[in-house]
């Protein structure tokens, strides 16, 4: 597989040996090999496809096109948080159908004022350990949150388009997931969740109620949920925690905010099935 290593050594102290390996940085040396195994993957495989995607045995060459992703380093940390990705141009379509790199450019401006914003509605940051943006786009809500001794995930829903390249290149964490199923959240659960127009397209391919049952799963008692969405949207999701006994902080249909906090009820029997 044309990987250099680095270096070998063994622990004096347990003895435990280590090896370091180099994925290589150019094509040449799989273009050189003997023997074609693995094989180079096909041209149309697509190597970001990450979802129900079964595994083959196949090499992807490395991107050497100095306009393509992945040809070289992004920009030193924090730098890279704020600047776009050198590969997003003005030819591409960006989320919200202007040109990639400024619709980058004013989805980071839209959070920047997320911090006190949320303050002001309830939410006590010295509470929050860990958070999740649940409809991440671009990063821009983690991004703002850069101050804060707080680790943010980002969410990419996989019916959407596909901007988990851009998070990873920001410096951030991020993973794809559908919301119609199930989150594989274990050993962890979150002490906040930010929600940005995301059951109302949710509600396009399946029902909310068993996507807040998820919600109230994975967060932690106290934990707050913020909902950004329409106003019908905000009006359904509030009937929905009243019924799990979550306590609405802040919520005006008018601005298509809601802050709810999950408490500690539970309920005293299960329904027979």
């Amino acid at each position: 597989m044309c990987w250099e290593l680095v270096t070998i050594n063994k622990d004096e102290l347990n003895h435990v040996g280590a090896a370091i390996y180099r994925k290589p940085t150019s094509n040449e040396c799989y273009e050189q090999r003997e023997k074609n195994e693995p094989p180079l993957c096909k041209d149309d495989d697509d190597p970001n496809a990450a979802w129900y995607v079964p595994l083959q045995a196949c090499l992807h060459k490395v991107p050497v096109n100095k306009v393509e992703r992945g040809a070289k380093w992004p920009e030193v940390w924090p730098k890279r948080l704020q600047k776009a990705p050198y590969w997003l141009n003005n030819s591409q379509v960006g989320i919200y159908g202007k040109p990639a790199s400024k619709d980058f450019v004013e989805d980071t401006e839209r959070w920047k004022n997320t911090m006190d914003e949320l303050s002001n509605i309830g939410v006590t940051w010295s509470n929050v350990r860990n958070a999740m943006d649940m409809r991440a786009v671009y990063g821009g809500f983690a991004a703002a949150l850069r101050e804060l001794p707080i680790w943010v995930f980002n969410v990419v829903n996989i019916d959407a388009p596909d901007t988990l390249p851009i998070i990873y290149e920001r410096g951030l964490f991020g993973i794809y997931h559908d919301w119609c199923e199930s989150f594989s959240t274990y050993p962890r659960t979150y002490d906040l969740l930010h929600a940005d127009k995301l059951f109302s397209k949710i509600k396009e391919r399946c029902k909310i109620v068993p996507v807040i049952a998820e919600v109230d799963r994975i967060m932690r008692p106290g934990g707050t949920l913020i909902v950004r969405d329409e106003s019908s949207t905000i009006s359904e999701v509030e009937s929905l925690l009243k019924s799990l006994h979550w306590e609405i902080i802040y919520s005006k249909e008018q601005e298509s905010l809601l802050c709810a906090k999950k408490g500690t009820w539970r309920p005293k029997s299960v329904a027979s099935s």
